[in-house]
């Protein structure tokens, strides 16, 4: 009885050495895009944070939807909402076991590529009317003001 006792003991020794051992081994979801620009070195800005100038990368938590913006000068500034869709295995039902259980990395690498247009210096022409119009526009005297205790409600 006592020898018995003593094997117990040790295979759940065993048993929890193992689960200790499976647990430090199971895999996690490696989440990297990057984001090429032509002409390089652009700086991009991803969801107002600048990440540097192109080609760059960046790892990332969650999927949807980012808003990114290039700038390089003698080209055009360039905004586009670029969308990350999960992978097939990264979805509600299967992300606990992609996360937690399966052995090895899995990795969802992504690599975004935009083309730059050179920036078009506008007219002096264009300027001057841009100019007037809004001079013009500036001139116009604004709506009066209700007055009244009851202008607040709507009534005049």
């Amino acid at each position: 009885m006592v020898r018995s006792l003593k094997v117990r003991r040790r295979s759940a020794a065993i048993l929890g050495l193992g689960a200790v051992l499976l647990g430090l081994n199971a895999g996690c979801v490696v989440r990297r895009y990057t984001l090429r620009t032509e002409p390089p070195g652009a700086l991009a800005i991803v969801n107002d944070e600048e990440i540097g100038p192109t080609p760059v990368s960046r790892s990332f938590t969650y999927y949807g939807d980012r808003e990114i913006t290039f700038l390089l000068d003698g080209y055009e500034t360039k905004t586009v909402i670029q969308p990350v869709a999960a992978p097939w295995w990264d979805n509600l039902f299967t992300e606990f076991f992609s996360e937690n259980l399966v052995p090895f990395t899995l990795r969802d690498e992504r690599e975004f590529k935009f083309d730059l247009q050179q920036a078009t210096p506008p007219q002096a022409n264009d300027l001057y009317n841009r100019a007037e119009a809004l001079r013009a526009e500036s001139q116009i005297a604004p709506k009066p003001r209700r007055k009244g205790f009851f202008a607040w409600l709507g009534f005049e």
